[in-house]
């Protein structure tokens, strides 16, 4: 064995295969996906939240406590896999979906702002 087969031998073990899955954490991850499942469908039909607002708000986090499930559970990401690449890829899709996202709905509500008024324009059609 040569001192290049060698180095070459430790490089191995610092090289990540990959997710290593196992039935609990499956079993873990559907659980999760299940329990933030119903908990949404339980408020929405039952009508548990008057108020638009905080009903939004509520369900849009359970949404996303079931993004990160996922995530985690089924697509294993994390820090380690593909030496972060998988990770940083995603956290420049939600930057960028984020950020198309703020823009369309700020364009959306100052809309009626920066365009001209209709009932004006009716009043003059009606004379």
């Amino acid at each position: 064995m040569s001192a290049h087969d060698v180095h070459h031998h430790d490089d191995d073990h610092d090289h990540d295969d990959g997710p290593h899955s196992t039935f609990s954490g499956y079993m873990i991850g559907f659980a999760l996906s299940v329990v933030l499942t119903a908990i949404p469908f339980w408020l929405v039909m039952n009508d548990v939240i008057s108020n638009r607002t905080t009903a939004v708000m509520v369900l849009g986090g359970l949404a996303v406590a079931q993004i990160l499930v996922h995530m985690v559970y089924f697509l294993h990401m994390n820090g380690k896999v593909e030496g972060g690449w998988t990770m940083l890829s995603t956290l420049f899709t939600v930057v960028f979906v984020a950020i198309a996202i703020a823009g369309t709905l700020w364009v959306m509500f100052h809309m009626n702002t920066n365009m001209m008024p209709s009932h004006e324009l009716h009043g003059q059609l009606t004379s």
